[in-house]
């Protein structure tokens, strides 16, 4: 055993002189090998730091022979390029956008006014470089607003959230750029569209819903019902009752039911009985319309609030033996690609120009400006679906 004054032997050295991992107390992991960097391509070509920088982020300033080399040497030692987040924590900005969605994120997928939505928001920050990042209030993963209180983003467009989300509630935390697509907005009598602290982009949702409930009045209907989308956003499907509807937080949904309560006030479809169903689904929209139909066998006309709720009333229409229109006539609302073939009539709103109108105002933002609040028309879409009542025997 070697004395105090010993000295103890040096740890044997790679071929490349780098110092071996000594390893720890047993369990433990040796330290990761170091990373290659930036400055070692540079030694390795003999060039500036500076030189290599420029050849990842101002091409312009390097020769394409030059720029090519960089590359050569940078991939023989392994050397991947810049840190994209610490680059992002140089610059400030991460190029990414956050789409606030209360919704699994399949669904955004197969909704086709999200996909038309989300396309009109890309169409708006693509030449901007900017890149999308979906965030979901419905994980089971993880808390709501995890997703939005820990997303590295430049800004946040929130689509169609509840107030009170857990989702959008984290992202206004954050005090960046912030973009409401789908909060209940109306004009006032000075400028039009009334001022919030984000700027809204949204559709008049009440006017397109009495525009539908009023042509089924033209029609001489009488006995109407309604498929709502979700109030809340809770997941609960069901005839929806007064105190719910006080408690709703999806004000773009109660807008439209309101809609339709205006166009039927005073008159004999008065009596209005509503469905809320759980997700905007097809599979939701027959439930919901074969309870209502079930349960009010009178019933000649249906108000739905989506395109995708209609469809789901054809297909319980067409179970229960009802003819469309000679039976039961159908609104839908959204106007989506699909709709035209089925010959639905609908409330036909700019999807995908309320999606670019929503990355307009974000970018307008991000150049510290103040964009004003868009609200969008809507227009009734006659189709096959609605005929005249004909009386039953």
């Amino acid at each position: 055993m070697p004395s105090a004054k010993t000295p103890v032997p040096a740890a044997p050295s790679s071929e490349s002189g780098a110092q071996q991992p000594t390893g720890g107390p047993e369990g433990t992991r040796p330290p990761s090998p170091r990373r290659t960097t930036l400055r070692d391509v540079a030694q390795a070509l003999g060039v500036s730091v500076a030189t290599v920088s420029n050849a990842y982020n101002r091409p312009d300033q390097l020769s394409p022979d030059l720029r090519e080399r960089v590359f050569e040497q940078a991939a023989a030692l392994g050397y991947t390029g810049p840190d994209p987040l610490a680059r992002s924590l140089r610059r400030g900005r991460t190029q990414v956008i956050g789409v606030l969605y209360d919704a699994p994120l399949s669904y955004a997928f197969a909704d086709p006014a999200a996909s038309l939505f989300l396309g009109g928001v890309a169409h708006a920050l693509q030449d901007a470089g900017l890149s999308l990042l979906l965030l979901s209030g419905r994980s089971e993963a993880a808390p709501a607003g995890d997703a939005a209180r820990s997303a590295s983003v430049d800004g946040f467009i929130s689509y169609a959230t509840a107030h009170g989300s857990p989702l959008l509630d984290a992202a206004l935390t954050r005090n960046l750029p912030t973009v409401l697509v789908d909060h209940a907005v109306r004009p006032d009598a000075a400028s039009g569209v009334p001022r919030v602290a984000h700027p809204v982009i949204g559709i008049d949702d009440a006017d397109g819903a009495t525009q539908a409930a009023e042509h089924l009045l033209a029609l001489e209907h009488e006995a109407i019902g309604v498929l709502a989308l979700p109030l809340r956003a809770d997941g609960v499907a069901g005839i929806l009752s007064l105190e719910r509807e006080r408690r709703a937080t999806n004000t773009h949904i109660l807008a439209r039911l309101q809609g339709y309560r205006a166009a039927l006030h005073g008159t004999v479809a008065a009596d209005l009985p509503v469905y809320e169903v759980a997700d905007n689904t097809p599979e939701g929209g027959q439930i919901a319309a074969h309870a209502l139909l079930t349960a009010r066998p009178d019933t000649t006309a249906l108000l739905c609030m989506s395109d995708v709720l209609a469809q789901g009333a054809l297909a319980a229409a067409t179970a229960l033996g009802l003819r469309v229109p000679e039976d039961l006539s159908l609104t839908g609302f959204d106007d989506i690609p699909s709709s035209a073939a089925l010959n639905l009539t609908t409330v036909s709103q700019p999807t995908t120009q309320k999606g670019e109108q929503a990355g307009r105002a974000l970018l307008a933002l991000l150049a510290g400006e103040t964009p004003p609040n868009v609200l969008l028309p809507t227009t009734l879409v006659v189709r096959g679906s609605t005929g005249r009542r004909v009386t039953r025997v």
